[in-house]
């Protein structure tokens, strides 16, 4: 018979609670958005979505353990991804805007109109 690395499925959360990871995500998402709201920098605002990205996806990962199945660790997967490609396209438009204005300030993408 073949011989699985892991032959039942995995205790359920012990020591820490899902309560725990719950609001560790909700206080990653705040962080993240406080910070999205209050900065103008266009670095600082990138930052701030992957962090709330993050807080989401281990939300996700928390649930999925605590529930005991792969259905939230799939879905963050395509989260990741996702938040990949939104990196490579925010980073292509902050170097656009540098490179025009010299500044990484929000207020500038409106002059960028037409």
């Amino acid at each position: 018979m073949l011989e699985l690395a892991q032959s039942a499925f995995p205790q359920p959360m012990a020591g820490v609670t899902l309560a725990h990871y719950l609001v560790l995500s909700g206080a990653m998402f705040t962080l993240g958005l406080v910070g999205f709201i209050t900065r103008r920098n266009l670095i600082i605002m990138f930052l701030c979505t992957e962090l709330m990205f993050q807080a989401a996806g281990l939300a996700l990962i928390a649930f999925s353990r605590y529930h005991l199945n792969l259905d939230g660790q799939t879905f963050v997967i395509f989260v990741l991804t996702v938040a990949a490609a939104e990196a490579a396209m925010a980073l292509a438009l902050v170097v656009l805007l540098f490179r025009r204005r010299e500044s990484l300030s929000s207020e500038e993408w409106a002059d960028l109109k037409g």
